[in-house]
């Protein structure tokens, strides 16, 4: 896909992003809300259906030759021979979207060639757009994006699941752990934003949680990889991913030398 079709898809995922957020306030906080729970105790609830069917319907009249990978769709094994695809998480932290709290998102990339070439992570409750093209940068409410510079670990702000932040700060007592993120989305996005001077994820993440947020992170002059430094791939017959780490690319540096031999101790 050229650039300029890539900026007028962005244009319109905007308007579907803004859509689909409507959508799952409707249900947000209601106490008749219908939720369960799926394969690997995972939570799901009636708005992951309905925004992902509403995504589904958008996305592909948007852009017809992509295939789809959504967290809430069976898969298809023949996406993976599609030149691109939409790789879509209705509702990134269904937990905390259940519970009431306002950190959940709808995340939706374009993949191609294993990697993503558009993206959008949108927060209804706080009305937080980051958009992302590849070569386009980065934005945030329209604002350019820029990770937070510099490499030390001393008072940077990470997030991470609570046994990585102990871990870390046995490694590196001056890092400041910051409050956790629910929606893994939003928590590279914070990496993005400059909020956050670094962000963790642990084993087993997907596909859906990540692509959006990763060129997001890459647009905006970070890096999100696996331990050993290697960028991710998308669309694979496999969508789970190892434990990850998102930072601006100097600090980026810094963590890898640090975790690359440890990587059984964030196990």
């Amino acid at each position: 896909m050229r650039g300029s079709d890539h900026a007028l898809l962005r244009e319109n995922l905007t308007a579907i992003m803004r859509e689909a957020g409507e959508l799952a306030l409707t249900t947000f906080k209601g106490a008749s809300l219908k939720s369960w729970t799926k394969a690997y105790s995972s939570p799901v609830s009636e708005a992951d259906i309905a925004v992902n069917d509403l995504l589904r319907t958008r996305l592909t009249a948007a852009a017809p030759q992509a295939a789809w990978l959504s967290e809430e769709t069976e898969d298809d094994l023949a996406r993976t021979s599609a030149a691109s695809v939409w790789i879509v998480d209705p509702i990134d932290g269904t937990r905390a979207y259940i519970a009431g709290r306002s950190d959940w998102t709808i995340a939706v990339a374009l993949a191609e060639r294993g990697r993503p070439a558009l993206a959008a992570v949108y927060a209804p409750v706080s009305g937080e757009m980051f958009l992302a093209s590849a070569g386009g940068g980065a934005t945030l409410n329209g604002h350019p994006l820029k990770a937070s510079g510099g490499g030390e670990l001393a008072g940077a702000r990470i997030a991470a699941p609570e046994r990585y932040l102990k871990r870390l700060a046995h490694l590196s007592p001056q890092v400041a752990p910051q409050p956790k993120v629910h929606s893994l989305a939003l928590r590279f996005a914070r990496v993005a934003q400059g909020e956050l001077d670094a962000a963790f994820a642990s084993h087993n993440s997907n596909d859906w949680d990540l692509a959006a947020a990763d060129l997001l992170v890459h647009e905006a002059g970070g890096a999100l990889t696996d331990f050993t430094g290697h960028i991710l791939t998308y669309n694979g017959p496999h969508s789970r991913h190892g434990a990850l780490i998102a930072a601006g690319s100097a600090r980026h540096e810094t963590l890898i030398d640090l975790v690359c031999d440890r990587q059984s101790e964030f196990a």
